[in-house]
């Protein structure tokens, strides 16, 4: 059996783009490959539901160090006998927020500027979204991590764990038939508004420079050096770094909770517990 490109219904509650991007992209398809062949699993532990989101919408990943290590050697030891699957869940949130297929190995060159925590996370890799659905730890504490001495349940995992087959397996069937109430889906607004706001947040220490440059010397200061030697991955131009220096933390936008659906960690990301 092959896996459906034809998505359910999308809840009618939720915003029209949202609806688009399930359309397009297919989540929770009605008919999926609940037995893949030479399949692994992997558990994914995020601090933050903003990560999620992201992922979702950019269709991307980065671990640890660690974590990025275990999953690149997965990949590179059987992708090409069969698929890997990446259950996410955020700590402390009481359920997992979907499942997603890893489909490329870890590209140790780039790193994106996506995440809550930015620049902290070194490499990529990218990902296919396949369940976006909220499944409670308590439809899932009977399924075991019989591959640990502990036993413990599979709620439990740490970031980049990865399960036994038969639990794998166990996994994907409880969460492909679950009738969810909730979905990060719902919060794709909230996510999408905050995310502009940083971006801005980000913009006024150098909009604040360039006034400040004005005046005395009748022109905008020349930064043309100091951006031209910054044009290497991973380095900030120098107005950027200065300015980050000078601004107290109370002028960034304090820390907003999600609406009333996601249980998500204040915390910095991503999540993983090693």
């Amino acid at each position: 059996m092959t896996p459906s490109q034809t998505a359910l219904a999308p809840p009618p509650a939720l915003s029209p783009e949202v609806q688009r991007l399930i359309a397009s992209r297919g989540f929770n398809p009605a008919n999926f490959d609940l037995e893949p062949a030479n399949a692994r699993w992997f558990v994914i532990k995020s601090f933050t539901e903003d990560d999620v989101q992201r992922s979702l919408k950019y269709e991307i990943w980065a671990s640890t160090e660690k974590g990025n290590a275990r999953l690149d050697k997965a990949w590179r030891e059987s992708a090409h006998l069969g698929p890997l699957y990446l259950f996410f869940s955020v700590n402390a949130s009481g359920h997992f927020n979907g499942m997603a297929q890893m489909l490329t190995p870890l590209d140790y060159s780039t790193s994106s500027n996506v995440w809550a925590q930015e620049g902290k996370w070194k490499g990529t890799f990218k990902v296919r979204w396949i369940y976006v659905k909220d499944v409670p730890n308590s439809q899932l504490r009977h399924i075991r991590l019989t591959n640990t001495p502990e036993n413990k349940p599979i709620t439990q995992s740490r970031d980049t764990q990865e399960l036994p087959v038969a639990a794998g397996k166990e996994l994907i069937r409880i969460m492909h038939g679950y009738s969810a109430r909730t979905t990060l889906l719902q919060d794709w607004a909230f996510y999408e508004a905050q995310q502009e706001s940083q971006r801005q947040v980000k913009q006024q220490p150098d909009q604040q420079i360039a006034s400040a440059s004005q005046g005395n010397h009748g022109g905008p200061l020349d930064l043309s050096a100091s951006k031209s030697s910054s044009s290497a991955p991973g380095h900030q131009n120098l107005s950027q770094s200065q300015a980050f220096q000078r601004q107290p933390p109370s002028q960034y936008p304090p820390a907003r909770h999600p609406p009333p659906r996601a249980i998500a960690s204040p915390s910095p990301r991503p999540g993983q517990q090693q």
